[in-house]
């Protein structure tokens, strides 16, 4: 088949094209033959974008997925946890209870949530009391930030009181620079750790702090070690992290 006929074939394919796909109609009518080639050209590349779009739409968008990842991360931190178990078998580690409940829950930007840990025999008496901020990050990660609270023993079970918590607004809050974990989805987890020795300590004579994270539908894994400025540890488990259960 000669250019001519080749060109009067794809043309005519392109209206029969167009005959079933109406947003294509006025797009023809407004073709100048003197450039047709230019334009068939122009509108298999808008038949290309539209087809991926279909694609897209179908499967979702990347910022979609991560939104949707998000939420289940916020939903397997959600809830009451135990490391009973793990005291249990291994004298090592203490019976801490976990408990992180959503706040703020009109924020579209971030999820946030309350957060306590105490020994399990002092649950009235928390010896960390954080606020967790988590948002998307770059190139598929999610950020943990986290938070001191003003007057925090006023918070103590606040969610048996959720009022309390009108009190409490994210301009009130203390940032901890450089405590963020970060995370990235893993199969049915989400895992990820603290960005180098960014975290400053002073606890035990500590520089800095590291977190090693890793949650999971029915535990979450949590390392937090101190180290001094030579690298060595001061404070921490050194086996592992301690493994809190779900309860709830």
């Amino acid at each position: 088949m000669n250019d001519s006929g080749s060109q009067n074939y794809e043309i005519s394919q392109l209206f029969n094209f167009s005959s079933r796909n109406s947003s294509f109609i006025l797009l023809l009518k407004s073709l100048n033959p003197r450039h047709m080639n230019q334009s068939i050209l122009s509108v298999s590349m808008l038949s290309l974008l539209m087809f991926l779009s279909c694609k897209s739409d179908r499967f979702g968008s990347p910022t979609q997925i991560y939104k949707q990842e998000l939420a289940t991360l916020t939903q397997l931190m959600t809830g009451t946890f135990s490391s009973a178990e793990q005291a249990q078998e291994d004298s090592a580690f203490f019976d801490i209870s976990l408990v992180m409940v959503p706040i703020w829950q009109h924020e579209i930007k971030a999820r946030w949530l309350y957060v306590e840990q105490a020994v399990s025999q002092a649950k009235d008496r928390p010896y960390r009391q954080r606020v967790y901020r988590l948002s998307i990050g770059d190139a598929g990660t999610f950020e943990s930030r986290v938070y001191a609270l003003p007057k925090e023993e006023r918070f103590i079970h606040a969610w048996d009181h959720p009022d309390l918590f009108r009190q409490l607004t994210p301009d009130s809050l203390m940032l901890r620079e450089g405590c963020s974990v970060f995370l990235k989805k893993k199969e049915d987890c989400f895992a990820g750790s603290t960005d180098a020795n960014r975290c400053s300590s002073s606890l035990r004579g500590a520089s800095y702090a590291t977190s090693t994270v890793e949650v999971c539908a029915e535990n979450i894994t949590s390392w937090d070690q101190g180290w001094n400025e030579k690298g060595e540890q001061v404070w921490g488990a050194t086996s592992g992290g301690y493994v809190f259960k779900r309860l709830k």
